[in-house]
């Protein structure tokens, strides 16, 4: 009964490999016990946010350059961005990220 109390997050929130695991064929995929979920979605983004997603953004980087849809220049620079994030910073660095892409 405590999974479903939204305020209690699960012990497996934001973990990647729990909650978007590779896939038999090569892709990553959501199992079917979090799709139920009450807070998938919150979940999910910060799995993806945090350290461990930006490999699955590398990953979906080769993916988008091996099937010609990224151009060199354009992988290129999203690999530079993908470095930066794995950067530390400190917990503030992300809210002001987000303030200054929404003020342009």
């Amino acid at each position: 009964m405590d999974d479903l109390n939204p305020k209690r997050a699960p012990a497996c929130f934001a973990a990647i490999e729990k909650v978007f695991p590779m896939g038999p064929g090569g892709l990553r995929q959501t199992p079917p016990e979090c799709l139920s979920c009450a807070i998938k979605t919150d979940c999910l983004r910060s799995a993806l946010a945090g350290e461990q997603g930006v490999a699955v953004h590398e990953e979906r980087l080769a993916r988008a350059y091996q099937g010609g849809s990224v151009g060199f220049l354009a992988r290129w620079a999203q690999q530079k961005n993908l470095e930066h994030r794995k950067k530390t910073h400190p917990p503030w660095w992300n809210f002001w990220r987000r303030f200054r892409q929404s003020a342009r």
